[in-house]
């Protein structure tokens, strides 16, 4: 029998809700509802005798009636709805955690970094050519504060082409000699960068040959200092340093032609005021007076030129201590060493040219350029050895001024003694 008012068909019950919707659509899903069910009808009050009363569906919200039937319906609840106004349909994407982000990315740059500079040091300690043996140095003089770099500039063609030497005018002779020696002191008070002339007139010690093993006793012979280096390399000519001024020498390093031009050109040449016009047959120098920047054939050229100078040698040393603490300035720029397409040519072709003692570490060679930076910076001093005059050619060391200079270094103080 059916309940629902007379000449009511299922036909027209195809837009309400319930069992049998004639509806050309879907019925879309709902909030059910709870379905309170009222008091039953008074007799005679059935399906024939009137409209039989409606269940009262009744919201979440506690509300009742059938003008609330649609409430929360379009809400986006049936499907537990998006926040913030979502269209319904499945769970939404949570808000990405931007401090795990960061977090994670930070630890990443720092490992990428410090996997970098780990492999970066072993890279360039392997390329550090420790062939100076400072043991070979017998009856040393006792160190002092501070550290004594001896930082020599030798002639050696080595690695240069016929042509390389014709373009930077380094002739051809065999073998090798100095052709600038430097003592660099750094300490507490600011560094102080010392030339010795090459054509300084020093003592031959007692000395142990550095492939020989054999002692030769010393017997007072007079030269040169490049004589020194000439006669039995780096080892001789530490121990020659060492006994003429008293000072331990900690660490050597030299660099030869070739290698002086490559690292000029790998930091991309070196700015320097030049104090005169220079025009030097020998050493191929021709350059104006005033602020430029030299590529590698020039600077060689400008550090090797003393025919054209007045004071020569003297000058020459002058002009190798400006220029170098030019260069370490250059090398120290945040250019170089935060560019890797600068840094790591100027390393390659430094590291490949230098020579340097057993001992040597980077991060001595890293202290040795930042005090010659130093040095250029107006933090510390450059100056000549003092001299007394000369002897047959030979430049005289003035001796007392010497030993004062020695004793102010070895006790790492400031340097009062002036140079020529």
């Amino acid at each position: 029998m059916n309940d629902w008012p007379e000449a009511w068909s299922d036909d027209n019950r195809g837009r309400r809700y319930g069992r049998g919707s004639a509806s050309a659509q879907p019925e879309s899903p709902r909030v059910m509802r709870q379905v309170r069910r009222g008091q039953p009808a008074p007799p005679g009050q059935g399906a024939y005798g009137g409209v039989p009363q409606q269940p009262q569906y009744v919201d979440g919200h506690g509300s009742g009636g059938y003008d609330d039937y649609d409430s929360g319906y379009n809400t986006g609840q049936v499907y537990g709805g998006g926040r913030g106004g979502g269209d319904g349909y499945g769970p939404q994407r949570p808000a990405p955690d931007w401090r795990r982000r960061i977090k994670w990315t930070a630890i990443t740059l720092v490992t990428v970094l410090f996997v970098t500079t780990v492999a970066t040091y072993f890279w360039a300690d392997s390329k550090l050519n420790r062939e100076v043996d400072l043991s070979k140095v017998i009856e040393r003089p006792e160190k002092g504060e501070g550290t004594n770099y001896l930082i020599v500039g030798s002639d050696s063609r080595e690695g240069l082409s016929d042509e390389d030497k014709k373009r930077l005018r380094t002739g051809s002779s065999e073998g090798k000699r100095t052709d600038s020696v430097m003592i660099l002191h750094t300490g507490d008070n600011g560094p102080t960068l010392i030339s010795l002339p090459r054509d300084s007139n020093v003592e031959i010690p007692t000395f142990k040959g550095s492939e020989s093993g054999k002692t030769y006793q010393g017997t007072g012979r007079q030269v040169k200092l490049n004589a020194a280096y000439a006669e039995d390399g780096p080892e001789l000519l530490v121990r020659t340093v060492e006994f003429n001024t008293g000072l331990h020498i900690d660490h050597y390093v030299e660099i030869g032609f070739a290698g002086f031009a490559n690292i000029v050109d790998a930091v991309g040449g070196v700015e320097i005021d030049i104090p005169q016009d220079i025009k030097d047959t020998k050493s191929g120098a021709d350059l104006k007076k005033g602020k430029q920047t030299l590529n590698g054939e020039e600077a060689l050229a400008f550090v090797r030129t003393r025919y054209a100078l007045a004071g020569s040698d003297l000058d020459r040393t002058k002009n190798q201590q400006k220029f170098l603490s030019a260069l370490a300035s250059q090398v120290a720029t945040p250019g170089t060493v935060l560019n890797p397409f600068r840094l790591y040519p100027t390393m390659s072709a430094g590291l490949d040219s230098l020579i340097v003692d057993k001992e040597m570490g980077l991060f001595d060679l890293a202290d040795m350029f930042w005090s010659m930076k130093g040095v250029s910076g107006g933090e510390g001093t450059s100056m000549n050895m003092p001299l007394a005059g000369s002897s047959g050619g030979n430049l005289l060391w003035d001796k007392d001024k010497v030993k004062q200079l020695v004793n102010q270094l070895n006790n790492d103080e400031k340097v009062t003694v002036t140079g020529d």
